[in-house]
């Protein structure tokens, strides 16, 4: 195989450099931009700097000036288990270069104007196709008259909101059900959460709301929400099985606000999926909200919600915003599944440390001021 490095200033230039050097079956390795020339640091002219390869079978195939006489020598060709062996080893060397390359390539063949706004989103860990294609409507937009760099942070915030407007709805002021659960996996602060979002009904909506937990796994759980229904005076109910929970919401019939704090477990786990909705009636008359943290992976956040998927879920309620500064995966779950965004939690301290989201807010949390 022959390799070769080649510069210019734009890619079409380079590329044209490479297919009369190298031909039509020349593929790129690897484009960067690097710096040249200038004085002390100064000055420096940048350019396109492309690796490119092709074998040089195909080159001699190609080539009219080649001799007729020359015979090519049979190589010895390994065994078969040898030979896979070697081609199963380079398709991972080279799936490992790319992943590590994407980014780096990406950047190069983007104006320079959209450059900070690659990198903030890519920091962010937004989706690459995500980012691709905010990029790619500003850059349409211009069409190659690129403004002041303060405008184009308005207009990758336009377009934010503007795919968020058609992906569900954001906010969480507007109880419609009587019934409100919360799911989720275990460890993500759900109990937490309840207290916060019935404490906001009781001291700032003054409606008459009531607990019920099926949480009977974790003894700690349930003295947890105790604690939070005498310290807002708030009536609880422990549901071990659906005839409790049946039970207890006949009890709370005449109260505005029923919050179900459910039993934290392996999202993995199907089982726990199946056990819960036996418990409780995830589909009527109710608001079920799926609880996650800003802390997970998004490939998490994604198994999660999926696990999930036959559960009837309004919207997110993402917590531990207090403790990352990351917030591309919550987009991206967004904008994935056409879901919105009801509170972020940013703290243990109850009522306070919960906000209500917007698109606006969103917005703000991956571009910034």
């Amino acid at each position: 195989m022959k390799v070769k490095k080649f510069k210019g200033s734009t890619m079409p230039e380079v590329m044209q450099v490479v297919r009369k050097e190298l031909g039509a079956d020349a593929v790129i390795l690897n484009s960067k931009v690097v710096h040249e020339g200038g004085f002390l640091g100064l000055f420096q002219k940048k350019k396109l700097e492309v690796l490119a390869a092709v074998d040089e079978v195909n080159i001699r195939k190609s080539s009219p000036s080649a001799p007729s006489y020359v015979q090519s020598v049979p190589y010895p060709k390994p065994e078969k288990d040898e030979a896979n062996a070697e081609v199963l080893q380079e398709l991972r060397q080279m799936k490992l270069w790319m992943q590590q390359n994407v980014s780096q390539s990406n950047e190069a063949i983007l104006p320079e104007p959209l450059q900070p706004l690659y990198q903030k989103m890519i920091r962010q860990e937004i989706d690459h196709d995500i980012v691709h294609s905010l990029l790619q409507t500003i850059e349409d937009r211009s069409d190659g008259q690129f403004p002041e760099e303060s405008e184009l942070w308005r207009q990758l915030a336009f377009e934010i909101k503007h795919r968020l407007a058609n992906k569900g709805s954001f906010g969480g002021e507007i109880f419609d059900k009587q019934i409100i659960h919360l799911v989720g996996p275990t460890g993500v602060g759900k109990t937490t959460t309840i207290a916060k979002l019935a404490a906001h009904c009781v001291l700032n909506k003054r409606k008459k709301v009531a607990f019920i937990t099926t949480d009977t796994y974790r003894i700690a759980a349930i003295e947890q929400l105790k604690t939070y229904s005498k310290i807002l005076d708030v009536p609880i109910e422990i549901a071990y099985n659906v005839e409790d929970y049946q039970m207890a919401k006949e009890k709370f019939r005449d109260y505005d606000h029923i919050f179900v704090d459910t039993a934290g477990r392996n999202f993995r786990d199907e089982k726990y999926i199946r056990e819960l909705g036996k418990i409780v009636d995830l589909n009527h008359e109710v608001n079920t909200y799926l609880v996650m943290s800003l802390t997970t992976r998004t490939t998490d956040l994604e198994a999660t919600y999926l696990q999930f998927d036959k559960i009837p879920v309004k919207q997110l309620i993402f917590t531990k915003k207090d403790e990352t500064s990351i917030y591309g995966s919550v987009l991206n779950m967004c904008l994935k599944y056409n879901i919105g965004v009801a509170y972020m939690t940013n703290g243990q301290d109850v009522p306070d440390d919960i906000e209500e989201m917007s698109i606006e807010k969103m917005a703000k949390l991956i571009v910034g001021d």
